[in-house]
């Protein structure tokens, strides 16, 4: 981390050191990624995502809350890394529903689930953040994935930014594209495991309860969010500046990925990394609690910390070679 990092991110958390709460992999982890993928931007193309940023209907209230004094390129990197963000804080609007079935994490079959019409379009496209490829261990029956989904919208977006398509909508697909590359990248976003027990599927681990389970001092509560969270728990509040402050000192530690697995654009390749992680590493030596929940040992939590702060890093560097390579 150079001086000048280093001096923001101290006064950042300074500045907010009260609070200490959480909210997965949706802030401080997609911060994290954004923030690598920053880092790795040309100047060409970091020009272009700032201008484009810029057209984010939230961006005005991240640019209220960043600290006065913030340098300009650092201040354009935070917004950048908080748009990242964008598509989990629509979820806590008042301007956005939850369209479809089970909670609005189903498609709608009205046709509407795959439109790409941009900041007008007032669904929050759960459906969109991960792709529920199926496995089981006991013969269940599995259920394939639907339709859209994280593979088929990162698709979409990268063919938009590689276009003459407007900027607005440019802007709109370039903030999903920052948040589903994070989220495919997550192992749990890229499996349902189904059993006796689970007929339809555990939800990517949301239905795997967890029995004394903490991340920094905050309770979790399934599998899912305890792999949302490895990256940093972040703030409960919904304080972006707080979060993007966590991310900003995350970046510079993470392990840095290889040039060769950065240079993988192939979704299906990353979606079929995370199967793989998720049966290997995320529901491996699950231990059963008495009650029926799980728990996990500390040789467990080392690897999925390791596991996860690799996917994160990696995601940030495929993220740069994506916007490098493809947005016009």
């Amino acid at each position: 981390m150079n001086k000048q990092m280093r001096s923001i991110a101290a006064m950042l958390l300074l500045l907010f050191a009260a609070v200490h709460t959480t909210y997965g992999w949706g802030n401080v982890g997609h911060m994290a990624v954004a923030g690598v993928a920053y880092n790795g931007l040309t100047a060409k193309v970091r020009k272009r995502v700032d201008a484009l940023v810029q057209l984010n209907p939230k961006v005005h209230e991240w640019e209220q809350r960043i600290p006065a004094g913030t340098p300009a390129s650092r201040k354009s990197m935070m917004l950048f890394m908080i748009a990242a963000s964008w598509a989990d804080q629509i979820k806590g609007d008042q301007q956005h529903v939850a369209d479809g079935p089970d909670g609005g994490n189903r498609p709608p079959t009205d046709g509407t689930a795959g439109r790409n019409t941009g900041y007008g379009d007032s669904a929050m496209h759960k459906y969109w953040h991960f792709i529920d490829m199926p496995f089981s261990s006991d013969g269940t029956p599995l259920h394939q994935p639907y339709d859209p989904n994280a593979r088929t919208q990162i698709a979409l977006f990268r063919s938009v930014i590689a276009s003459n398509a407007a900027d607005p909508l440019k802007s709109y697909d370039l903030v999903w594209l920052l948040h589903l590359v994070g989220d495919i990248h997550q192992p749990l976003h890229c499996t349902s495991r189904f059993s006796s027990a689970l007929p339809d599927g555990d939800a990517g681990g949301n239905s795997v309860q967890l029995s004394g389970i903490k991340l920094q001092g905050v309770g979790i509560s399934n599998l899912h969010s305890y792999w949302d969270d490895l990256p940093g728990v972040g703030d409960r509040n919904r304080d972006y500046i707080k979060d993007v402050a966590a991310a900003m000192v995350l970046v510079p530690n993470l392990p840095a990925a290889s040039a060769s697995a950065a240079a993988n654009l192939d979704v299906a390749a990353w979606v079929n990394e995370s199967f793989d992680a998720a049966k290997s590493r995320a529901y491996a030596k699950l231990l059963s609690a008495s009650n029926g929940t799980f728990t996990f040992n500390a040789a467990y939590k080392s690897l999925a910390l390791s596991t996860a702060r690799q996917r994160v890093a990696l995601a940030g560097a495929r993220l740069a070679n994506i916007l490098n390579k493809e947005l016009k």
